[in-house]
């Protein structure tokens, strides 16, 4: 007979594959990726009031490209993980601020875990190496690109030289989020939603060649957080 534990643990790897398989067969809407954006606006305001995110607001100007979280989830019992919606906004070269660019970000993890934590969480993308990575069908914090936790605090100060700077304010009891070994992938029907046709990040990012006005927001706080 098998024990509890096992029975447990397959009751809840069976119900994420359900969880996942339902996410999968919902399309994404105009409307769904909206609200995603406005919660990326929000987070960003968050960040940007916060007192201790001096070295966020200082370093936004430096930085190549931007990638905003408004809910990274923490939950599972017995199997769990890291995971939600990002969007990457790129600089286009004249000061302005390009995308977003919607992506899946994922970090697994293993062990007896119950409730769930929410934070948001920003990652500043500080080296073109690590842009031109994200641009890929696949990417890995740590392998793809160099991260560090950036430093928190009223006139923290510190000379990073890694390809990313992460940084994450918490809703919930979690503390705060490794993002090292983390992965993202672009969500492709939440940029055919946001943009009305097939989108790479590329097609977003680098050449331009879609657009949506409902962006010009979120482009805007950026270009006036980076001067």
């Amino acid at each position: 007979m098998q024990s509890i534990t096992t029975y447990l643990f397959r009751v809840a790897v069976l119900g994420a594959v359900a969880a996942l398989a339902a996410c999968a067969s919902t399309p994404e809407t105009s409307a769904d990726t909206t609200q995603k954006m406005r919660a990326a606006e929000t987070t960003l305001a968050n960040f940007a009031k916060d007192p201790e995110m001096t070295w966020f607001r200082n370093n936004l100007k430096n930085a190549r490209a931007i990638v905003i979280s408004p809910r990274i989830t923490r939950a599972g019992f017995v199997v769990g993980g890291s995971g939600g919606e990002s969007l990457v906004l790129a600089r286009d070269g004249s000061g302005g601020w390009t995308g977003p660019a919607f992506y899946n970000m994922y970090a697994g993890s293993i062990g007896l875990q119950a409730g769930a934590d929410v934070s948001e969480v920003i990652v500043l993308v500080m080296t073109q190496k690590a842009l031109d990575s994200l641009l890929s069908s696949s990417f890995k914090m740590g392998a793809d690109g160099s991260i560090s936790a950036g430093p928190v605090g009223v006139g923290a100060a510190s000379n990073i030289k890694s390809d990313m700077v992460s940084f994450s304010r918490s809703k919930g009891v979690y503390a705060g989020l490794n993002l090292d070994g983390a992965s993202l992938s672009p969500d492709t029907g939440a940029n055919g939603a946001f943009y009305g046709r097939s989108a790479s990040p590329v097609d977003i990012l680098v050449t331009r060649s879609v657009t949506n006005p409902s962006a010009a927001p979120l482009q805007q706080s950026l270009v006036q957080l980076s001067k």
